[in-house]
């Protein structure tokens, strides 16, 4: 097991980051009771030494994210990490590098777990015994802390080796622009005006239980934010579903709906009828989207049969390259921000695409 420095007191060691230009980071946090991911551990890797970091010590931290923010960050599938620092702390890494996505660059699978990846480079067996650990307890077990520490051990030596085969390729720039991708604030913010994209059920509602699903989603969005509590716990999608096609104007007539638990009805039966009036002015004309015709058909097969080619002969996977689900949604959409069309993806095949387009 990796040596390491538990730390509870973080910014007596943010003078040590200070000199750091690189280091190895990775996260532990719980959000299974929460709406927000709650940030349990910061492991760090330097060079020479390892360090676990206590967010949950209740000490001061902001000299500590000050001085790490100066650093590149080396993580492998960074998205989530990203993600609870950048809720807890409010900032974003200056620089960040994604070992998953170099790999996936490398001809490796698109996926490719951490363990699998310092299998793969080192031929080490890494634990994987604590995976659902409860990181929120504490004090935080020895065989805990020495898992978590083992997650950054070998962060920057797979950086020195994926660096090194990334330029062989002519590759780095590619791996860093895929990697800078992920430091958009818009991936992380929350827009409760758009929470109707994840309700299950949303695509068969039209007109006026379709605006009050929408406002229903945003209330419950707000709420879960507000009590820090998972969507589900606040008002479940069935249910959503099912006032939106009743369309209660009376408590008595919410009261009605079998699949109304008596709690909710009693916590926020009178703001879900509220919410409900209120989408009766302004009855959404939405309409699903069209089934793809013909000629969109074979504009999809073409595109995708040029990013298979091209990535056949770069030796990747062609989703590194376009996703059909992006290639579909820039035919239906005429997203030209699309990540298709810049960076190294442009000159390779992005210019060429536009062109068919």
């Amino acid at each position: 097991m990796p040596a390491f420095t538990y730390v509870d007191q973080p910014d007596r060691i943010a003078t040590i980051f200070d000199q750091q230009r690189i280091i190895g980071v990775d996260t532990e946090f719980m959000r299974e009771k929460t709406f927000y991911s709650q940030l349990c551990l910061v492991q760090l890797a330097t060079r020479d030494d390892i360090y676990c970091v206590d967010p949950l010590a209740e000490n001061e931290m902001s000299r500590f994210w000050q001085a790490i923010d100066t650093c590149t960050w080396v993580l492998h599938s960074a998205r989530q990490d990203i993600e609870v620092v950048y809720q807890t702390a409010k900032f974003m890494p200056a620089s960040i590098f994604d070992t998953q996505i170099a790999t996936g660059l490398l001809g490796y699978a698109p996926q490719m777990g951490y363990a699998g990846l310092i299998k793969e480079l080192f031929d080490v067996e890494l634990a994987k015994s604590h995976t659902r650990a409860n990181w929120a307890t504490r004090p935080l077990l020895d065989e805990y802390l020495e898992y978590a520490a083992e997650d950054v051990e070998y962060l920057l030596p797979a950086y020195d080796e994926l660096m090194a085969r990334l330029d062989k390729l002519g590759r780095t720039q590619w791996a860093e622009w895929d990697s800078r991708l992920l430091l958009e604030p818009a991936l992380y913010d929350i827009d409760p005006n758009k929470a109707i994209a994840r309700l299950k059920g949303a695509r068969n509602l039209r007109g006026t239980p379709r605006a009050a699903a929408k406002r229903l989603t945003a209330w419950r969005e707000q709420e879960a934010m507000t009590r820090n509590r998972p969507r589900q716990w606040i008002i479940r999608d069935n249910v959503i579903v099912d006032i939106a096609f009743r369309l209660p104007g009376t408590m008595a007539e919410l009261t009605r709906i079998d699949s109304m638990p008596p709690k909710l009805l009693q916590r926020a039966g009178d703001a879900i009828v509220s919410v409900v009036a209120q989408s009766a002015q302004d009855a959404s004309d939405y309409r699903p989207p069209a089934a793809p015709d013909e000629e969109q058909k074979l504009l999809l097969k073409k595109m995708q049969s040029m990013v298979a080619e091209c990535a056949n002969d770069l030796g990747i996977a062609a989703e590194i390259i376009a996703s059909k689900k992006e290639l579909a949604a820039v035919i239906n959409g005429g997203n030209r921000d699309s990540r298709v069309f810049g960076g190294w993806r442009k000159q390779l095949i992005g210019d060429q695409l536009i062109n068919l387009l």
